[in-house]
């Protein structure tokens, strides 16, 4: 029998009171639960970040004119309004849900030091220096004070110049107390990092390394530095030893690759010992996740491991490294993600581990202190490059000022875009829960904009699949994510469910693109781009029928959403599916044409753009692949 809860309930009706009985609903069953939610345990949502920020505490930052502390960093990325090193107010359009700092372990600290005349900058001769060279705190005397500063740091082996002195201890605590300080879990995750900033014979091997933990036990521990060592295989050690020694929990995302002259992604370890089954284990544990988008160029893919991708030429960097040594078009291979996944697989065939089996993350790698990946609101790569009319914002070189006798192979600080995000689908917005999405690799790389993009792969979807209300846990139920592994599926080929939306302050979509790569029976690779969705066009086969056009108003810094389209989708099965060959899916989802940096800045300070500047941008998001192996 149903029990009837009731209630007395007083209704005023002029001066009158009438007392009745209420009846509330009948409660269910004791077995049952309304709520068809409480035991949902799948990742529902997206959360939008940055893991890789500098502040003053950073020395290429601080010694550039950045004045903004890890404490003004988090406020910025919360939401309130700052001002910037240079003076200029700064505001995010939406606050981000998460941000990691990660200042250079590096000499951690040393412009605040300067800046505040810390004693610890006394306390042996290349502080006392230091202090001497910085003392007229004029531009010229802080690039002077860069370049000492570098030159330590980029030399293998070199000792640390403030070792002993305390300087790292006293600006790492500083760090981890910023964060825990801004930490609110459930609405903004504020996470513990640093980076280590290797770079043998100035080639880049950089790695931002994430604590899940607090500052309880991430102050167990001084930040390893380049000073202690350049081979990432040391940095795992590292790792390793502490997590025995504190209970705690790390990994590291390096970026760059494009900048490493082909040593990010090589075919030996920094030894030069070649690859094994023990390396490949430790390098996809420890690394599970790359930076593949940011202002330092875009490493997708190139033209020339791509020549069939129409949209492979995106914001390159590619003239050489940090160092003197000019780049070669087969250091290319080791150096772009996609070609990185397909020598990976073939690296499987032969040591039985992947060591290239990561997920993809953008991020900003600004040493401003703020985190501005929008193009409309970009503060520049240091502060000496912040909003101004000072033509320096568009031609000061970025890659090849230390080595100025050379211009030729410079990169100019136009030639940065304000790239980019990193996207995680997650339980929660939390420290754990954001820490974990990236060590499961379900997270996705946009290039500055909020794309909403989700991919299952499994065997038994159906097209009728794409507009159920129950898509997500449709999806885990009966398929992978992004980031996930599809096992035999006994000769049948995988079928993809994608749905992406548009930034909802952003522009419309111009496609989404399935790219698949795969390793031949022969051992050589192969790779196809297959249009999938396409805004406002038809689908002709593989490709959309025309381009999406461009409606950008150079003159006015404007664009509208008269095409495209807000929402896509797609079901896509595999039409050349070979059940016995490995094969990695990942989504590509491109925005229509809007306004460069550049072009806003043209418009606001009446500047000239610097002739060959692009003036527009197809920004765009990149999901972690989806990997098959056969049985």
């Amino acid at each position: 029998m149903k029990r009837l809860l009731t209630t007395t309930a007083a209704i005023l009706i002029g001066t009158s009171a009438i007392s009745q009985e209420t009846p509330f609903l009948a409660l269910p069953p004791e077995s049952a639960t309304y709520s068809p939610y409480t035991e949902d345990e799948f990742p529902d949502q997206v959360y939008f970040g940055d893991t890789h920020l500098h502040t003053a505490l950073s020395a290429d930052a601080g010694l550039a004119l950045a004045s903004l502390t890890p404490d003004d960093a988090f406020r910025f990325a919360k939401g309130e309004k700052v001002i910037s090193s240079l003076g200029v107010p700064a505001r995010l359009k939406r606050p981000l849900d998460w941000l990691v700092v990660t200042d250079h372990a590096e000499n951690l600290g040393l412009p605040v030091a300067l800046e505040t005349n810390d004693p610890i900058m006394l306390k042996n001769d290349w502080g006392r220096d230091m202090v001497d060279v910085y003392a007229p705190k004029t531009q010229d005397s802080t690039r002077a004070a860069y370049v000492k500063w570098f030159e330590p740091v980029a030399t293998p082996g070199a000792p640390d110049p403030m070792a002993g002195t305390g300087l790292a201890e006293s600006y790492w605590g500083m760090a981890t107390s910023a964060a825990e300080l801004h930490n609110q879990p459930g609405l903004f995750t504020a996470m513990i990092g640093f980076e280590w900033t290797s770079a043998p014979g100035g080639n880049n091997l950089h790695r931002n390394v994430i604590f899940r933990d607090g500052k309880d036990k991430a102050d167990q521990i001084v930040p390893l530095s380049s000073f202690d060592t350049v081979d990432p295989e040391d940095l795992w050690d590292w790792m390793q030893a502490y997590e025995d020694s504190t209970g705690g929990k790390l990994l590291a995302i390096p970026h760059n690759g494009n900048l490493s002259n082909g040593l990010m992604f090589d075919d030996v370890t920094l030894s030069g010992e070649p690859l094994t089954a023990d390396y490949a284990e430790r390098r996809q544990r420890w690394e599970p996740i790359y930076e593949v988008t940011q202002m330092k160029g875009d490493g997708e893919t190139h033209p020339m491991l791509s020549p069939g991708d129409a949209f492979a030429e995106y914001e390159k960097w590619d003239t050489g490294s940090f160092g003197p040594e000019r780049k070669t078009p087969e250091m290319l291979p080791r150096e772009y993600a996609r070609e990185t996944f397909k020598r990976g697989m073939a690296y499987e065939a032969q040591l039985g581990v992947n060591p290239f089996k990561f997920g993809i993350i953008g991020s900003t790698d600004s040493h401003t202190g703020l985190s501005t990946a929008q193009e409309n609101n970009y503060f520049g790569k240091v502060s000496a490059f912040e909003p101004s009319n000072d033509p320096i914002r568009f031609a000061e070189p970025i890659v090849g000022m230390l080595t100025p006798e050379d211009p030729s192979d410079d990169i100019v600080s136009s030639q940065a875009s304000a790239s980019g995000m990193a996207a995680v689908w997650a339980t929660e917005n939390t420290r754990e829960g954001i820490w974990d999405a990236l060590k499961r690799r379900e997270v996705y790389a946009t290039t500055g904009s909020r794309i909403r993009v989700r991919v299952f792969a499994g065997y038994d979807f159906e097209e009728s699949d794409l507009p159920r209300s129950d898509f997500a846990a449709h999806g885990y139920l009966n398929g992978v994510p992004m980031g996930g592994e599809l096992v035999s599926g006994n000769g049948r080929a995988p079928r993809l469910l994608i749905r992406a939306l548009r930034d909802p302050d952003g522009a419309n979509l111009d496609r989404v693109q399935v790219v698949k790569g795969w390793l031949n029976a022969d051992g050589t690779t192969s790779e196809q781009v297959f249009d999938v969705a396409c805004g406002g066009r038809v689908l002709l086969g593989s490709h959309c029928d025309g381009e999406v056009g461009n409606t950008v108003d150079t003159e006015n810094a404007t664009w509208t959403n008269d095409i495209g389209q807000a929402i896509l989708s797609a079901y896509w099965e595999d039409p050349d599916f070979d059940p016995v060959l490995s094969a990695f899916y990942y989504v590509r989802v491109i925005e229509i044409p809007t306004p460069r940096w550049t072009t806003y800045d043209s418009v606001i300070f009446g500047v000239d753009i610097p002739e060959g500047t692009p003036l527009d941008i197809q920004e765009r998001a990149y999901t972690s692949p989806i990997w098959y192996t056969p049985s």
